[in-house]
């Protein structure tokens, strides 16, 4: 009797979690089951122009509504020649044309980006979602538009994305609800995790891989105790309906050890272990103008890794190419601060971060040309002489570079092609093909 008894409640059990898994609405799978080989990198999408359709008129080009000499806010200009639709600014370039830009707002530049991951066999991107895009149903809605148009050149592509959302923005007395209520709406509206034989959300752990970044930072204005980040993440991994997913968070470099950049309160390290994959921001914490950084960077990483393993947490270091904020800072940073040097930086982060042990990687980013991190294509003649703005450019490589830089490091990643610390000196580019690494 008690034999039969196990046996009915074990068969009843089986049935709830069947029917509990049935329940959610996201798709069992993914063209991308794992993050674990692949380089994936930051997209923010912010941009936006004069004309666009948005009505915002100028952002994260220029300033106060305005893409001037005075009002300009990036340090790399980008490079236009693939655009289907651009738009004039006030800069003039050489010649005495208006300089012009892109605007994400149209699809047909997302689909570009989207474009130029597949031609150079990038992963896919983490897709940004401020706190302040979630905090009404108008700005919800805004800020779906970006995303949707990522979705769908995503999947026209074959590249994987994935929710990034950044706690930018929150103030004191706010909490992570309203993140919970766009989490809702992107699965139900946009329906992000359940496109069915063409799913291209990135899964992780063979579950949907949600990113809250922002945690442990010490300048920030809110108590980590008081906006409930227990919930938010108890939600993404237990909600019968929207939860069964991994979940990442993005933190400072030195969380292991809660000092520097890293707020001092143990705290941190009882949520990070409610986590999946720790991503530690490490751009500015590294740099070229130091000796022997390559091998502080590498004994960061084996450090984490080792702290991670203890805790059965994956982990992703982060990778940049350079930093700049000149513009951005009116004129109160250091031009150029950390040098590119030709992507000799950049290689040496990404080869260090493999031959470290590393099995995902984070780039930072794919289009800030605010902060001067971007990979994407940025041209060597952007507007001269028009000060106080003045812009860095790719010190004469091809605009596609890093493109190419990035896709080859995934290759080296899953071990396709051979480590090779100098490739970044070749600059004549044959593109990679995107190679089949869409199931891990």
């Amino acid at each position: 009797m008690f034999g039969k008894l196990t046996f009915l409640l074990l068969a009843l059990t089986g049935c709830s979690l069947a029917v509990a898994k049935a329940d959610t609405k996201h798709s069992p799978s993914s063209r991308f089951m794992s993050y674990e080989g692949r380089v994936m990198c930051g997209y923010q999408g912010w941009f936006r122009a004069e004309g666009d359709g948005s009505d915002g008129g100028w952002q994260h080009f220029g300033s106060k509504g305005e893409c001037s000499p005075e009002h300009c806010v990036i340090d790399y200009w980008p490079d236009i020649s693939d655009y289907a639709k651009t738009y004039p600014t006030e800069f003039k370039l050489k010649d005495g044309r208006p300089a012009r830009v892109f605007s994400p707002w149209d699809q047909s530049t997302v689909d570009v980006h989207f474009r130029w991951m597949r031609e150079y066999g990038i992963d896919g991107v983490f897709m940004q979602r401020f706190f302040g895009v979630t905090r009404t149903p108008e700005s919800r809605l805004d800020g779906r538009v970006i995303l949707e148009h990522a979705l769908k050149a995503s999947q026209k592509e074959g590249r994987a994305i994935a929710a990034m959302y950044d706690l930018s923005g929150l103030n004191p007395g706010e909490n992570c609800d309203s993140i919970i209520q766009d989490w809702k709406e992107l699965v139900d509206v946009l329906k992000i995790t359940s496109q069915g034989t063409n799913q291209t959300y990135l899964y992780h752990r063979g579950k949907p891989l949600v990113v809250i970044w922002g945690l442990g930072f010490p300048d920030r204005p809110y108590d980590l105790h008081k906006i409930g980040i227990e919930k938010l993440i108890n939600f993404l991994k237990h909600d019968r309906e929207y939860g069964g997913c991994s979940v990442m968070l993005g933190v400072p470099t030195y969380f292991r050890d809660l000092r520097a950049d890293t707020t001092s309160d143990p705290y941190l390290h009882k949520i990070l272990t409610k986590a999946d994959v720790i991503m530690p921001w490490m751009v500015g914490r590294f740099s070229n103008s130091l000796y022997g950084e390559t091998n502080r960077y590498a004994a960061q990483i084996t450090a984490d890794l080792a702290w991670c393993k203890q805790r059965n947490l994956d982990y992703a270091p982060c990778v940049y190419p350079g930093f700049s904020w000149y513009n951005l800072k009116k004129g109160k940073a250091l031009f150029d601060a950390i040098p590119r040097q030709k992507g000799e930086f950049y290689w040496d982060l990404m080869t260090t971060a493999i031959e470290s042990g590393a099995k995902m990687i984070y780039v930072a980013m794919f289009d800030e040309i605010n902060e001067g991190t971007a990979i994407f294509k940025c041209t060597n003649e952007p507007p001269v002489n028009q000060p106080p703005a003045k812009f860095l450019t790719y010190e004469g490589l091809p605009s596609d570079h890093y493109l190419w830089l990035t896709g080859m490091a995934g290759k080296m990643l899953r071990h396709e092609i051979p480590l090779d610390k100098e490739l970044y000196l070749n600059a004549v580019h044959r593109l990679p093909t995107s190679g089949n690494t869409e199931s891990k």
